[in-house]
Parts: C-alpha cells; structure tokens; sequence
C-alpha cells in the first residue's frame, strides 16, 4: 500500500513508484511538446483510458497526467518557433517567435519561453492560496453572467487591433470560429485510439495547417546564432509574473483560454520588450494556467483544463499535496529539455526542404486528426483551416479563433 502524503518524504519506496509516475509522465509531455498538433490533452485521454490497467494507484497515474500537462507548456513552444504549428496557448507569441527565428535569436526565444514557466511556477504556487480565496468567493457572481464576461474579453479582443480592418478580421473570425464550434463540440466522434477527441482536429486546423499552408515554398529556419538572453533577470521576473496573473484568471473563469488570456496580459507589456516580453508573458500563462486549474478543481470541484478532465474521468484522488511534487519535478524537468533539446530541433528542422517539411507535418496533422476522430476528425481539420486562414489573410489576432470555444460556453 502507498502512504500517504504526509508519509511521502519518509518512504523511500512510495517516493521511488511516485518519482517513476512522474517521470513517465515527462516523457508522455515531452512527445506531446515536441510533436506538432499533438497536446498533453490527447496524452491525458489515453491515460484515462488505460488507467484501470495501469499499475499503480489512480493517484500517481494523475501525477503522471499532470506531469506531462506540466512539461508539456515548456516544451510546445519549441515546433511553435521551429514548425510553426503552435499549442493553441502558444498563438499569441507564435509570430512574434517566429521573427526572432529569422532573426537567428530562437535560441534565445526559446530560453526565454523557458524562463517565464519557471517562474509561473515559483509565483503560482504560493500565490494559488490567496487567489484560489478570492475567485471562489467571486465564483458564483462570474458563474451567473459567464456570457457578459466571455463576450466582454471577445470584445475587448477585437477593439484592441491596430487597425478597422483587423477589428473587422477579428471579429469574422470570432464569429465563425463560434459557429464552428456550435456545430463540432458535441459531435460525437471516435477514432482508432478509442479516445474521441474533437479538439485536435479543431485546434490543428485553426492554428497549425494555416502557418504550415503559408510555409509551402518558404526558406525554412536560417542558422540561429549566440542563444544569450538580452532581457535583464528583472524584466524577465516582471514579464513572468504578468503571464502567471493572467494564468490564474484561466485557471478559475470557463472558457477564457490561455490564448486569450495571454493576448489580454500583453496589453500590459510595454513595447519595448517586443517579441522577447510576447514570449515570456505567454508562457507564463500557459503554465500557470496548469497550476491554477488545479486548485481551482480542489476548490471548485471543476476541471478546467483537458488535462484536469482526464484525471477527472479517471476518478483520481485530489491529494494535492503529492500532485504539487509532480508538478515542481515535471517544472524542472521541462526547464532542462527545453534548454537541451529546442536548440537541436531548431538546427535539424533547418537542415530539411521547407516544402518537403511542411507538407509532411500538414499529414502528419491529418493521420493525427483521423486517429484521434476519425473520418469526422479529417473533415473537421479541413473545415478548421479554412477558418485558420481568415486572420491569418487579414491581419487579425489568431486568438480570436478561440471563439471555437468561447462562443458556444457564452451561448450556453
């Protein structure tokens, strides 16, 4: 029997299978991180699936999920910068990264990306007490006018853009992306994983195939040059710290996404900081969402990530003290791969034919889609594209096509 977590320090056996948990875990978010279109949501589904025949307790296969959540929002930056298919989270600073790419700085980009998780999770675990106080007493408010709140930050999206016909891009991309939505979320699909996930093929498709498209004929990745990082420790602190702010509202608020709340977080970074701040602002939200989400599922009862619906499903037990291990060892773990492995993604994504590449992750994204959902799955990621390359055309925001999510949830 496992003790429990007041018991973990002081047994050296339950450390040892929760350490083996956790590390499996890595693992699974490093594949999901590193393959484009692949997200630790999917790795989640097939763990809940397997879980009954898993060996161990369902608390560490929960360890193992949130581990490879954890790990996976520092490594997806990585085929954001080198392929362009971004993690949904990642849309706000894919082109920003991206210029840093041709710049020869994605080295620094991606140190940069690795240093505001970090400090998601050093600010967000002592700040989820508080937060996690303050937003259940806010809870029930937030709750009874959702569509205020989700049509507000819709809104505030689209009068933000620098110009009437990016608002006008952004806001016919809000709408159909909601339309598609309405349409695909409570389709019932099935593929050969046995683990029906209509976000996959919905996400490639509205933030993967439109760059991948725009890619075919491209010069691909230039030689990257010194990965030294020019922001001062400070800044990077500072920028940090915003992300994990805008993290925690995702955390507690149904259907504000990372994408959203990262693009409303760098409404607070000064432009100075340029595609660098984009960078670090957005991986904090992203990992901070992953902490955040945990609490708010103590608390509140409601799983608010993919990940946290898997763990769900798979009835595993709230012990929070032994998922915070997981998520400070998956932490450390995800800072070091970034740093060991991006550089050498870069350096071999740029040896091969920018076309040739493109092409192959396009399919790659297909045979994933049918996978995952099947025939529906395929149908779904070419309609998703579609609608992908609305902004992309007209110089709009890409989280406004969190609109997929944000429209039904506002309409109830």
């Amino acid at each position: 029997m496992v003790p429990d977590a007041g018991h973990l320090l002081v047994a050296p056996r339950a450390a040892g299978l929760t350490l083996a948990f956790v590390l499996g875990g890595v693992a699974l978010g490093t594949a999901s991180g590193l393959l484009p279109g692949l997200h630790a949501n999917n790795m989640a589904l097939v763990l809940a699936v397997l879980a009954p025949t898993l060996p161990g307790p369902p608390v560490l296969v929960g360890c193992a999920m949130l581990a490879a959540g954890v790990v996976h929002t520092f490594l997806d930056v990585v085929p954001a910068l080198a392929l362009g298919v971004p993690d949904p989270a990642m849309a706000a600073s894919a082109l920003p990264g991206h210029r840093l790419v041709l710049e020869g700085r994605g080295g620094e980009a991606l140190r940069l990306s690795a240093f505001g998780s970090a400090a998601a999770v050093v600010v967000a675990v002592p700040l989820a007490v508080p937060m996690t106080w303050l937003m259940t007493a806010l809870y029930p408010t937030i709750r009874a006018h959702l569509s205020l709140v989700l049509g507000g930050a819709a809104l505030l999206l689209v009068l933000t853009e620098r110009s009437h016909r990016r608002r006008v891009g952004g806001a016919l991309a809000a709408a159909t992306s909601a339309a598609l939505g309405w349409v695909a979320l409570d389709y019932p699909v099935a593929g050969p994983f046995g683990a029906g996930d209509v976000l996959l093929p919905l996400f490639a498709g509205l933030f993967g195939a439109p760059v991948l498209i725009d890619a075919v004929g491209g010069a691909g990745v230039p030689p990257q040059a010194d990965p030294t990082v020019t922001l001062s420790r400070r800044a990077v602190g500072g920028l940090g710290t915003v992300g994990t702010v805008a993290g925690a509202v995702v955390g507690y608020v149904p259907g504000v996404s990372s994408a959203i709340a990262a693009t409303l977080a760098l409404l607070a970074v000064p432009g100075r900081y340029g595609g660098r701040g984009f960078i670090v602002a957005t991986s904090g939200v992203n990992t901070a969402n992953t902490v955040f989400a945990l609490f708010a599922l103590v608390a509140l009862g409601q799983p608010r990530t993919g990940v946290l619906v898997a763990m769900d499903r798979a009835g595993v037990p709230l012990d929070l003290p032994r998922l915070l291990v997981a998520v400070v060892v998956a932490a450390a773990a995800g800072f070091a791969l970034v740093v060991t492995l991006g550089d050498r993604y870069l350096e071999l994504v740029g040896r091969v034919d920018s076309t040739r590449l493109s092409v192959s992750v396009l399919a790659m994204l297909v045979a994933l889609s049918f996978a995952f959902a099947g025939g529906a799955g395929v149908v779904l990621f070419a309609v998703s594209a579609l609608v992908g390359l609305l902004p992309v055309r007209l110089g709009a925001r890409r989280a406004h096509l969190m609109g997929v999510l944000m429209g039904p949830l506002a309409l109830g």
